[in-house]
């Protein structure tokens, strides 16, 4: 059988209950398309611990502000069925902009607490997009699992406060992240770096490789060590940062002084082109 590409919920839902009548565990996969190595590897994870895979292909306008890459945005759809077809995945939810958020839809999910830092600063509306949209095919898909990368560490930890608060029942599986042979995490946005971008890109890379062995050697002031964390991106050509921080992976507030377990979180600019990264260490 070919892959069944559904484009409405009403199709979805009737795909969902068929398959939860023939007692089928389902996994979801949400994505925006242009899928890599990453999302692949999402892909492969919930096709061996579910029955029914279905990943969602949707690039959501909510969780974009004004003035973001929504427009320019890399859309893949043929190539992305293609890999999807390689794996062997059943069914992909590719509904249209109307289909999720027709005339008159207004409700919003707000985030939990762990979403105001780091990239809340930063991109305030955001995680209201991601929260709404990410509840919205929860919902149509009756996801027993559903998979995200660790990559996008505080989107992972908002979402699973968002199923914990609202008592859902899906699990929500954080993956590791993928990365090119060189250390680049992978990221759709990747395809808008320039050649001599994608080398300035490896700062993130080396700045979180030095963070992970200055913790190896003892160090514990975290301030010292977010402040040689910036001063490396900025000698390896980043243009710009956000935020390089170390903190608790749970409430991800800034450390004083280091405690286990420890999250290291960049998000900076190479060019015009915004990448993040993280480092999550369990133990000392």
């Amino acid at each position: 059988m070919g892959i069944k590409v559904l484009k409405t919920c009403t199709e979805l839902q009737s795909h969902v209950r068929k398959l939860k009548s023939a007692n089928n565990t389902i996994g979801m996969v949400p994505t925006m398309g242009a899928l890599h190595a990453g999302h692949l590897s999402l892909v492969k994870y919930a096709i061996e611990v579910t029955d029914e895979t279905i990943v969602t292909i949707f690039v959501n306008p909510t969780q974009f502000a004004e003035g973001e890459d929504l427009d320019k945005y890399p859309k893949t759809f043929e190539a992305d069925l293609e890999k999807l077809a390689y794996l062997n995945v059943p069914t992909v939810f590719a509904p249209s902009n109307d289909e999720m958020y027709p005339p008159g839809c207004s409700t919003r999910i707000v985030p939990a607490d762990v979403s105001r830092p780091l990239e809340g600063e930063f991109r305030p509306t955001h995680f209201g997009g991601v929260v709404t949209i990410v509840l919205k095919l929860l919902n149509l898909t009756g996801a027993d699992k559903a998979f995200f990368g660790q990559k996008d560490f505080q989107q992972v930890m908002v979402v699973k406060q968002m199923v914990a608060d609202l008592n859902l029942a899906t699990e929500i599986v954080a993956c590791p992240i993928v990365r090119e042979s060189d250390g680049l995490a992978l990221s759709s946005r990747n395809v808008y770096l320039s050649k001599d971008e994608r080398v300035r890109s490896l700062a993130l890379r080396k700045t979180l490789g030095h963070f992970k062995k200055m913790i190896s050697l003892g160090e514990r002031d975290a301030q010292a060590l977010m402040s040689e964390m910036q001063q490396m991106l900025i000698d390896n050509g980043v243009s710009s940062i956000d935020y390089a921080v170390v903190a608790n992976p749970n409430s991800l507030q800034a450390y004083d002084q280091i405690e286990f377990p420890v999250v290291a979180l960049i998000a900076a600019r190479v060019g015009a082109t915004r990448l993040i990264d993280n480092c999550l260490i369990e133990s000392g």
